[in-house]
């Protein structure tokens, strides 16, 4: 805590003068008018606390990932506890097996949660990516106990391998 107060103690003022130096409409510093400050010594900490923020994973959307059948082959691993690719094979969740296209809450055999059998939910790629961050979320009261995959590109490659099992 000492180390993160002693950097904020340094860098501080140095983010208000920068700030109202831009609000102030004055121009930029040279390379010359830098160079005093490149001298001083300061924490590498320094550095990473005034770093902008990285975009937050909400922002993260199916389009603007690759997905990787072969990862989600892994990621299923996960999900092999509960269900199978295998078509008419249910366990304590249904089949997977071909749920690109299929309507939430219809696999013969399962006995599914009322709110899942009314979400009225068609299982296409943006819905099963959604679903899949925090199923509780996406479909209250259903039976599905796992908390979610919270790591996008997970759930993409997840939803890559499941494709292929139509």
């Amino acid at each position: 805590m000492r180390k993160i107060a002693s950097v904020l103690k340094f860098a501080t003022p140095l983010i208000a003068l920068a700030v109202l130096g831009a609000c102030s409409g004055a121009p930029e510093k040279t390379e010359e008018a830098a160079a005093p400050a490149a001298e001083t010594s300061t924490p590498a900490a320094a550095t990473t606390e005034v770093a902008p923020a990285a975009t937050p994973a909400a922002a993260v959307t199916l389009a603007s990932l690759t997905a990787v059948e072969a990862n989600g082959e892994k990621v299923f691993k996960q999900c092999m506890a509960c269900h199978s690719i295998k078509e008419g094979e249910n366990r304590v969740g249904p089949s997977l097996h071909g749920i690109i296209g299929r309507t939430a809450g219809q696999v013969a055999g399962f006995n599914y949660s009322a709110a899942n059998k009314a979400s009225g939910k068609t299982w296409d790629d943006e819905t099963l990516f959604a679903y899949l961050e925090a199923p509780q979320k996406s479909i209250p009261g259903t039976k599905m106990a796992f908390a979610g995959l919270k790591n996008p590109q997970d759930r993409a490659d997840l939803i890559a391998y499941l494709k292929t099992h139509d």
